[in-house]
């Protein structure tokens, strides 16, 4: 596709800053708990980065109409570059929790001034294909950078400078290749109300998926150093659920297009919850059952938030589209945010183990919420997006903030 060649700086970009980021959310649990830094303030950590995400989703739409695309994400990287820097001058957990927030504040921004540069980039007819490429690149950076931290070590300053240094080389690529920067995004008003009244289902599902995704990804880390695994076998468990959910998130979506896609969601849910459990009572310190379990759970877990959007886009109209996706995102954020606080309380009181009892609980109470709601609005709606526009329409939540209205294609209608 000679489209994309403009793009493959921007790809290259993103390729060094998402595996940066990933590497800095594995490195802070195991440095923070060999610093004798507690689980909960582990979680708070967690909880200042998606507070700081929360905002960054509200402040960059603007700051990329004042001074476009490139200053933006300049702006942003080198924010985020100077913020890994202080986490190793302050050895200090409140320190680390105002740095997390700065982070999330500026990878919010840059993760959404990415996805708006792919779309301005691309057109309908190979706009799948390009973002298809992008998840490959986002699953791929993220899984492979967990590696560079057995080879490293967690000690000294190496590894906090190799995460500067993949942040700040992000700006490079993008300096340097193609000179043309997107029209700045339009304003668009969130109506939240207005989100919950389309699908209350997906905006709970939300809600749950941020409470469970959050707490696993900031305390999966402390949970298998707690029973005991090797810091090479606390990284493959933290990959192991990642690429869980990369595998199978295509399947489920084409899955959920032919079905009731809330009997699917019903189905996904069980799934998780289930894997959750027996990460909880069956695992126990076997690395290679530990593993197994975990790649399950991401397996069921990380798809569900797609899930759930592509579920409110069946009921919505092609106005709302912006509205509710980016309305969807902060549902999420508001469980992100809550995430981590709560399942690290329940890991200092019950132990590392109840953290997948944490998640199940929440999947438990989810799964009633769906068949409540599967009573309470029964029939499937006539018109089926097609999978690949329902899963981009959820994972690119922010981009389209950012880039020009789009025209519907005739595969959706």
């Amino acid at each position: 596709m000679s489209s994309i060649r403009p793009l493959i700086p921007l790809l290259l970009a993103a390729g060094i800053l998402l595996g940066g980021n990933g590497l800095q959310g594995t490195l802070i649990a195991l440095r923070g708990a060999q610093e004798g830094f507690s689980p909960g303030l582990i979680g708070f950590m967690g909880t200042s980065y998606f507070a700081g995400f929360l905002i960054g989703c509200f402040t960059i739409t603007p700051m990329m109409k004042e001074v476009g695309h490139v200053r933006s994400f300049a702006s942003l990287a080198a924010i985020a570059s100077a913020g890994t820097l202080f986490l190793v001058l302050f050895i200090n957990p409140y320190v680390w929790s105002g740095v997390r927030f700065v982070s999330g504040f500026a990878f919010a921004g840059l993760f959404t001034v990415m996805e708006a540069w792919l779309h301005a980039g691309v057109s309908n007819d190979n706009r799948a294909r390009v973002l298809a490429i992008y998840r490959v690149v986002d699953i791929g950076s993220v899984t492979g950078a967990q590696f560079i931290i057995p080879v490293i070590g967690i000690d000294g300053f190496a590894i906090f400078a190799l995460m500067s240094i993949m942040i700040t080389l992000s700006l490079v690529p993008v300096s340097l290749g193609d000179r043309t920067n997107p029209r700045p995004p339009d304003d668009v008003k969130l109506d939240l109300k207005r989100a919950w009244a389309i699908s209350p289902l997906a905006a709970i599902g939300c809600i749950a998926v941020g409470v469970t995704n959050s707490s696993f990804r900031t305390l999966s880390p402390v949970y298998a150093e707690q029973i005991g695994m090797s810091v090479a076998d606390v990284v493959t468990f933290v990959s192991a659920g990642i690429i869980g959910g990369a595998v199978i998130q295509y399947p489920l979506g084409y899955l959920s297009d032919r079905w009731d896609r809330r009997s699917v969601i019903l189905l996904t849910a069980a799934a998780a919850m289930t894997a959750a459990l027996a990460l909880a009572f069956l695992a126990g310190t076997t690395p290679l059952a530990n593993f197994a379990f975990v790649f399950v759970f991401g397996s069921f877990a990380m798809p569900m938030f797609s899930l759930c959007a592509a579920h409110a886009n069946d009921r919505a109209g092609p106005s709302e589209y912006v509205m509710l996706n980016a309305a969807l995102m902060l549902f999420y954020s508001f469980g992100a945010i809550g995430g981590p606080l709560a399942a690290a309380w329940t890991m200092e009181s019950f132990g590392p183990y109840s953290l997948f009892v944490f998640n199940a609980s929440v999947y438990l109470i989810f799964i009633f919420i769906v068949l409540y709601r599967m009573q309470a609005r029964s029939g499937v709606p006539a018109e089926r997006r097609g999978r690949f526009v329902a899963l981009l329409r959820t994972s690119t939540v922010f981009a389209r903030l950012a880039g020009r209205p789009q025209k519907r294609r005739k595969s959706d209608d």
